[in-house]
């Protein structure tokens, strides 16, 4: 006769598993903290070098005048994916204004698997690899995906989303920001 072990200790998850498992705890994590995040703080955004996955270079400098919104994803992360049809019908409603988007995966994602993301889902918008974690440091070092910030035409941090953000909201934010 046997008997089972309710050990938690005892458990031993995939990596693939386990990766979810975290991703997860870092969205319920991230919408806890949402609330806590700044909000009009204006602060000087970092003078950051994008790589995009066409190998292009794009300086911060490059995106002065232009409303920018900055996240920072992986495509383990549930709640990122869930969100990325949002990021994408609000890049499509308001490019043609210069408002731009660029996604940041995170430095643990595989650039294939990034690659692959943003080609079956036919992102529109900027994609970068941060395979060194220097951007995502640079950004307040960013741990919880989706971390997402808008940034004004001046290149300064106007809003700063733990989690997914309320989309009618942020468009409320972006027209006020293109407007100005």
């Amino acid at each position: 006769m046997t008997t089972q072990r309710n050990d938690p200790s005892s458990y031993v998850l995939s990596p693939p598993r386990r990766r979810v498992l975290q991703g997860a705890a870092a969205a319920v994590g991230g919408l806890a903290l949402a609330s806590l995040t700044g909000c009009g703080t204006r602060d000087e955004a970092p003078a950051s070098n994008f790589l995009l996955l066409d190998g292009r270079r794009v300086a911060a400098s490059e995106l002065r005048g232009k409303v920018t919104l900055v996240n920072f994803w992986a495509t383990t992360c549930v709640s990122c994916v869930k969100e990325m049809p949002d990021l994408v019908a609000t890049y499509q409603k308001f490019a043609a204004r210069g408002y731009e988007t660029i996604a940041v995966a995170m430095s643990y994602d595989p650039p294939q698997w990034v690659q692959n993301f943003a080609q079956t889902r036919q992102l529109p918008f900027k994609v970068a690899l941060d395979s060194t974690g220097e951007i995502a440091q640079a950004w307040g070092d960013v741990k919880l995906t989706p971390t997402t910030y808008v940034v004004d035409k001046e290149w300064r941090i106007v809003k700063r989303y733990v989690g997914e953000p309320e989309f009618a909201a942020l468009h409320e934010l972006i027209e006020k920001l293109l407007a100005a």
